[in-house]
């Protein structure tokens, strides 16, 4: 896949020095590699039951609502606080840098769907474990949890440990 890692752009000291960001947006606007992520995943997933997809806000919407079109199913979003308008449940985490929290609505899953969580990046964990978290408690069941880039010396596999992760493509040190 180092073909699809050469389309993701590094900007060096963003969003403060010492960060080197793994931006997707230009993975996103290459068509043919916007659709060879996607059918990667697909590809992954198309024998495995899976009723729903669930993405974080706000690039897990974007991978997340394309393979769900590409599959066929239903697709979730799990947002920031008080952006969606029924009623909702919220949890909230840690950072690495404060706190956050995330909100999905009560009846966004039938009790026992079995759904896939997607997000664009794995750095540290902490999004992803929220959002499943949420996702169990409104009834579903997390079938793994996947991403486009993983940055595996973050840590966030192991504190996804409950949970099967996958990955495209890594990127690694820096």
């Amino acid at each position: 896949m180092e073909h699809l890692k050469a389309k993701i752009r590094t900007i060096p000291d963003f969003p403060k020095p010492g960060i080197m960001f793994r931006d997707i947006t230009t993975l996103l606007k290459d068509g043919e590699g916007l659709r060879e992520s996607i059918d990667v995943l697909a590809k992954r997933y198309q024998d495995q039951q899976v009723d729903l997809i669930a993405g974080i806000e706000s690039r897990g919407f974007i991978v997340g609502a394309a393979l769900a079109t590409q599959m066929g199913i239903g697709f979730v979003p799990v947002r920031k606080p008080n952006r969606l308008p029924g009623e909702t449940i919220g949890i909230d985490y840690e950072l690495e840098y404060g706190n956050d929290r995330l909100e999905i609505h009560v009846d966004a899953i039938p009790q026992g769907s079995r759904v896939l969580m997607v997000d664009d990046l794995i750095a540290t964990g902490g999004t992803m474990n929220a959002a499943c978290h949420l996702v169990e408690n409104v009834g579903g069941e997390v079938v793994e949890c996947a991403f486009i880039i993983e940055l595996p010396d973050l840590g966030g596999r192991k504190v996804l440990s409950n949970y099967p992760v996958f990955s495209i493509v890594e990127f690694e040190g820096d």
